[in-house]
């Protein structure tokens, strides 16, 4: 083998061993990033059922009050007509 093939395949070498550990390095990084996605999107997933939970709560106070306005408001324009006549 001449002298310029084997600095060659020193050169070759040297790059894919800087080549291999970048990869790995960048895997272990691709990893904890999908982790902290998946923490982020279960907070998010927490978030929204807590939501969805006080909204259903304000609905269920909101429909007997607004029912108890609408009947108040019907006994005013009944008294206010009795007293007219």
């Amino acid at each position: 083998m001449s002298p310029a093939a084997e600095i060659l395949v020193i050169i070759l070498s040297i790059f894919l061993a800087f080549f291999l550990v970048l990869g790995t390095v960048l895997i272990i990084y691709l990893i904890n990033l999908t982790r902290q996605i998946r923490k982020v999107a279960s907070s998010a997933e927490r978030t929204v059922y807590n939501f969805e939970s006080i909204m259903e709560n304000i609905t269920k106070l909101t429909s007997p009050i607004l029912l108890a306005g609408i009947i108040t408001k019907f006994v005013k324009k009944i008294k206010k007509n009795k007293g007219d006549k």
